[in-house]
This record gives structure tokens, C-alpha cells and sequence, in this order.
């Protein structure tokens, strides 16, 4: 059964006055190594399917979800059967909307597009000589790269026929040395193989091995510090993942302003920062319309189909937008703007690469990975997580070694106004939020007094 054939099994069978379909299918490759050797490779592929059904009672509009694991015609009567169910159950929807409109989808036919193993082709030979160079500098590997091909259709009752096909992929490397005792991580976003470079991910390994054969002394305490893209990436898709406009106006984050209301049109920083999303950014792509699989704060199941169009959050310093469904919108009076599974950050004038940075620093911490991120407080987005993987001291613009992981605690909306320097925006892989976003351009930046809290054991 293909998925085509699965939406409008579902969209038949369904009970509910309305209904949406949205189904999934994904085929997975991926590739491990350790201790420089290539371990194992795999390939999958699964599929899954949403139901919403709608029932239009008088006292309000009902929606039941339901989503599972489709792989026969069976799957797909017991699918609709359970959302069905739920939808008659349910208490009224406070986001019930008319089915959102736009065109179709031209190619919703045509066959899906799947990955393997086959994938790594040219890259596996190439990590093989990489590992081989490692083993003779007494330094090992480990990694992991998974590449994803995800084909989503989305058909509505009333004859809308929505598909977006999704490429992705990640790299990610661990560098030993000492046995063991050092440790170094650098990652890439890597949507095509075809153009993965382990040698140029590995010599970024070894040099990291190499700064850390000098250990250094450092207090916990603030700090001047750049942090890598990477580093940058996960402070500001958590700040992007929270800013909902409903909660906001609420009163529960950070964007609410006091009294009620929310803080778009506020100057959040001097600093030029901008935040942005856009579908069609290339390299970035992701599907131009609403697919949502439940209604929260920021989605709503009765916005899917919606197109989606490139949106500034935070432009040169001034919010400007936040994630508003069509129903909290309404409750806002602001303009609808969905969440976009994409983003960029850059600031005006930022030029270079971490380590130019560095070259502008009397004494410093060079800071390239983040770990563990939670959230401390919503009312000002105070995070705190470790450091992981490489922190190096800097002195008169160089890196002479380095020093212990340290547990940070800051707010990146409070962190935009100590940006001192910024280097160019490039693609970057988030250490720790890449299970779930990978599509994301950045900086490296520059922070004064960036507060190392306390020492860590971490490594």
C-alpha cells in the first residue's frame, strides 16, 4: 500500500464530518565507527499516519488525534476507527477553525524517494583512510552519520492533496587521545553525502586533541567567551522552540510583557541579530505548509495545509514575531505565523570563524560544545547546562590550552545584549537538540561576562 493510497483509505473510511490525514514515511541509512574502525551500517524504513476527525456539534467543534505505525489496510481501518472514536468523546476545541485553504501539491503521485546504504557510497572509503590516519597519531574515532529521506502527504476532506519530500542527514565525530582521557566532538548537518568531507571533521578533531595536551587551571565565574556555532545553535533553537505567542501574552515567558501582552516590537538588544525562518532557504528547505500532529501552544491540527512563508522573529534586535497558530492570533490581534522547521541566525557585520574571534581576545574561554540544556526559569529564559568536549583558554588572542567543563547558567535572550563580536553565519549541526533540529544556520559569537556557575566533572 503506498502512502497515497493510505490517505484516501483513511479519508474514505472516516465517520467524522471533517477530517485530516497526514502520513509519513521515512527511510533511514545509517553508518558507526569506534575506536577507528567502521563498525556497523543499517537501513529502515517506517511509516506513520495522523487522523484527525472533526465533529461539528453545536455546542463546539470536536477533534480526536490519533497517530500510529501504518502498514497495511488493516492498520489504517484500526487508525480511523480510534481517532473517530476519540473525536466523538472529546470536549470542544478552543482552536476550531475551517480546514485551512491554498492548492495542491503537482507531483503528489509520483513514486517516493528512499535512501540507503548505498548513500555512504564514497564517504565510507574516505572515514575508513581517516581512521587509519587517526590510529597511526595514537588518537581514535568514534561517530555516527544517519541520512533520512521523508516523503510527508497531507489530504483533507475537502479535496486538498498536500506532499513535501525531505532529505537530511547528520555527522557526528568523538575524538580520543591519552587513553581516553581527552575527548573532542565536532558534528555537521550533511542533507548530502555526496559533499561529506571526514578528513576536513577529523583534522578539526586532532586539533582540538592537540589544544587539550596542555590543561589549564580556571576558575568557575564570568567569563569572556566564544562559543561555536554549534554552541549558538542550541541556545537559540530552545529560545525559538519557546516563543509562543499565547504563552507569552499569558504572561509565562520571557516575550510577555508585564501587565499582559506580549513584547513584540520591543528592543530586545543594541546588537543587529536577526532570527529568522524561511521554508525555501537553500540548504535549509522544509515543507512549505503547516504539518501538525497535535495542538499546543504553537500548533494547532485545524492550521495543516496552511502555507508557510519566510518570517523574521527577531530583526536587527527588535522582536517582531512570535509562533502564533490562526487561533491564538486571534486571541493576540497579531498576524498568523506558524512554526517554520527552519532557522537561521546572523548579525550585521559579523565576519570569520570561532577562532578569529579567539584572535580578538586578551583572555578567554573558547567554548564549542553544550550539553544537558534546561530551563531554569520561563520569565526570563534562564538555561543552565554543562560545557562538554573542549573548553580551551585563550591568552593574548591564542589558545594555549585546556581547562575543566564547567555548568553554565544564562538566558540567550539576556546574552544578546553582552554580543561583543560575531563571526560569519555558516551550517552547523546542534549537539544537543540535533535528534530533532538540524536545519539551522549561525554564528560563532562572542559574550561578555558569560557565567561558568560552577566547576564540572563532566567530560
Amino acid at each position: 500500500m503506498r502512502s497515497q493510497e493510505a490517505v484516501e483509505r483513511a479519508l474514505a473510511a472516516s465517520r467524522a464530518d471533517r477530517g485530516v490525514v497526514i502520513v509519513q514515511e521515512r527511510s533511514t541509512a545509517n553508518l558507526r565507527w569506534a575506536a577507528n574502525s567502521l563498525t556497523s551500517n543499517g537501513d529502515m524504513r517506517s511509516r506513520q499516519a495522523t487522523m484527525v476527525s472533526i465533529y461539528d456539534h453545536p455546542d463546539g467543534t470536536r477533534a480526536g488525534v490519533v497517530t500510529r505505525d501504518v502498514a497495511s489496510a488493516d492498520d489504517v481501518s484500526a487508525l480511523v476507527a480510534a481517532a473517530d472514536a476519540v473525536g466523538r468523546e472529546a470536549d470542544p476545541s478552543p482552536d476550531a477553525a475551517d480546514l485551512a485553504s491554498g492548492g495542491d501539491s503537482l507531483h503528489w503521485d509520483a513514486e517516493v524517494p528512499v535512501t540507503s546504504s548505498a548513500v555512504f557510497s564514497d564517504f565510507a572509503p574516505a572515514l575508513a583512510e581517516v581512521c587509519e590516519r587517526a590510529h597511526g597519531s595514537a588518537q581514535e574515532l568514534w561517530g555516527y552519520a544517519e541520512h533520512d529521506a521523508t516523503s510527508v502527504f497531507l489530504g483533507t476532506s475537502d479535496g486538498r492533496r498536500l506532499r513535501h519530500d525531505q532529505p537530511d542527514g547528520k555527522i557526528e565525530f568523538t575524538g580520543k587521545a591519552q587513553q581516553r582521557t581527552l575527548s573532542a566532538w565536532a558534528g555537521r548537518h550533511m542533507p548530502d553525502f555526496g559533499r561529506a568531507e571526514p578528513a576536513e571533521i577529523a583534522a578539526d578533531i586532532s586539533q582540538q586533541l592537540g589544544w587539550q595536551a596542555v590543561r589549564l587551571p580556571v576558575t568557575a565565574g564570568r567569563h569572556d567567551v566564544v562559543l561555536s556555532s554549534s554552541a549558538v545553535s542550541d541556545l537559540y533553537v530552545y529560545l525559538y522552540w519557546t516563543a509562543s505567542a499565547r504563552d507569552a501574552a499569558e504572561g509565562r515567558t520571557v516575550f510577555g510583557k508585564p501587565g499582559g501582552g506580549t513584547r513584540i516590537g520591543e528592543r530586545l538588544t543594541d546588537v543587529p541579530l536577526t532570527l529568522a525562518s524561511d521554508p525555501e532557504a537553500p540548504g535549509r528547505e522544509t515543507a512549505p505548509f503547516v504539518v501538525a500532529e497535535a495542538s499546543t501552544s504553537v500548533t494547532s491540527v485545524f492550521d495543516n495545509g496552511l502555507p508557510l512563508a519566510a518570517t523574521r522573529w527577531i530583526s536587527d534586535g527588535v522582536l517582531e514575531n512570535l509562533l502564533q497558530t490562526r487561533h491564538t492570533a486571534a486571541l493576540t490581534g497579531l498576524p498568523t505565523t506558524p512554526y517554520i522547521d527552519s532557522l537561521s541566525l546572523s548579525v550585521a557585520g559579523g565576519s570569520g570563524s570561532a577562532l578569529d574571534l579567539v584572535a580578538g581576545m586578551d583572555r578567554g574561554l573558547l567554548v564549542t560544545t553544550l550539553w544537558y540544556i534546561r530551563e531554569v526559569d520561563p520569565q526570563n529564559l534562564l538555561l543552565t547546562g554543562l560545557t562538554r568536549d573542549g573548553v580551551y583558554v585563550v591568552e593574548g588572542g591564542e589558545i594555549v590550552g585546556a581547562t575543566t567543563n564547567f555548568r553554565f547558567n544564562e538566558s540567550p535572550v539576556e546574552l544578546m545584549s553582552r554580543i561583543t563580536a560575531s563571526g560569519a553565519t555558516e551550517s552547523t549541526l546542534p549537539r544537543e537538540w540535533n535528534d530533532d533540529f538540524t536545519r539551522i544556520t549561525a554564528p560563532a559569537l562572542r559574550f561578555a561576562d558569560y557565567n561558568m556557575s560552577t566547576v564540572s566533572q563532566a567530560s
